[in-house]
């Protein structure tokens, strides 16, 4: 099955003429990052999302819904593969929010992009849900930055004791480098993902599981954040705003008027 291009295109926003160069890689990604909000509802209301393309079409494209890492990077990997580019899925550990010395599993998906006549890959990420998160694909170089605008990348190569070099994605915060994740280049295929995607939907130990988190960025470099029942917005300066809701009733109000998430009717969701 292939995917309804049109109709992604629409749900993105995306009106330019369709081929695989970097300029249409670059508007895609911000496209995507900027049209599909960041959701975890199907886990936290006790399923697995599916990551078969019917049903990421059904959800993320024509019903009004977000999704998580492996829902969007999917997505994204098929409709850059149906326009012409090469794309082989990666896997990272997540480094932002961790202790020193924590080694956290590699349960994030990111792309690597080719694109057909350029020399130097790409690394694509439209599903990492943070402020921190790429809105512009980024080379596959050492040391090599991004103004993704509002927001500032770089990456870098770190030792490590393994046979494959290992890269790490930072985003600028406050005047000095923040690491997100890292990866190496071993390239994965998507029953990996089926297996990671059930793990981290299902496991108790996992926080997606446990309360909801909601990521938006907007056109005017807002980026809004939901996690449990804590609202946060930070402007393009970096002013944050912070509220606490009320309870599930309000968290489905700023889902569907904040977010633009439709949420399931008849719904539960954890206090």
């Amino acid at each position: 099955m292939t995917l309804d291009l049109d109709a992604y295109l629409a749900r993105i926003g995306w009106t330019g003429e369709p081929a695989p160069t970097v300029e249409v890689l670059r508007s895609l990604h911000r496209a995507h990052a900027l049209g599909i909000p960041f959701e975890n509802l199907d886990p936290v209301l006790g399923s697995a999302p599916s990551l078969a393309l019917p049903d990421l079409e059904a959800k993320l494209v024509r019903g009004g819904r977000g999704g998580y890492c492996y829902e969007h990077n999917t997505l994204f990997a098929t409709a850059l593969r149906q326009l012409g580019f090469t794309v082989t899925l990666l896997a990272a550990r997540v480094l932002l929010g961790a202790a020193p010395g924590d080694v956290r599993p590699r349960s994030h998906i990111l792309l690597r992009v080719d694109v057909p006549g350029v020399a130097t890959p790409y690394v694509a990420d439209v599903g990492f849900g943070t402020v921190g998160a790429l809105l512009e694909p980024i080379e596959l170089v050492a040391g090599a930055e991004l103004y993704d605008a509002p927001r500032h990348h770089r990456l870098v190569t770190v030792a490590h004791e393994g046979p494959l070099e290992m890269w790490e994605l930072q985003a600028e915060k406050g005047g000095s480098w923040e690491a997100q994740y890292s990866f190496t280049p071993e390239p994965f295929e998507g029953p990996d993902f089926d297996m990671i995607n059930w793990y981290v939907a299902t496991s108790p130990h996992s926080p997606f599981a446990q309360a909801v988190y909601a990521q938006r960025a907007l056109p005017d470099a807002t980026h809004r954040s939901l996690a449990g029942l804590d609202l946060v917005e930070t402007a393009e300066d970096g002013t944050i705003r912070e509220r606490v809701l009320s309870g599930p009733d309000e968290v489905v109000q700023v889902l569907e008027d904040g977010f633009g998430i439709h949420v399931p009717e008849g719904a539960e969701l954890p206090a």
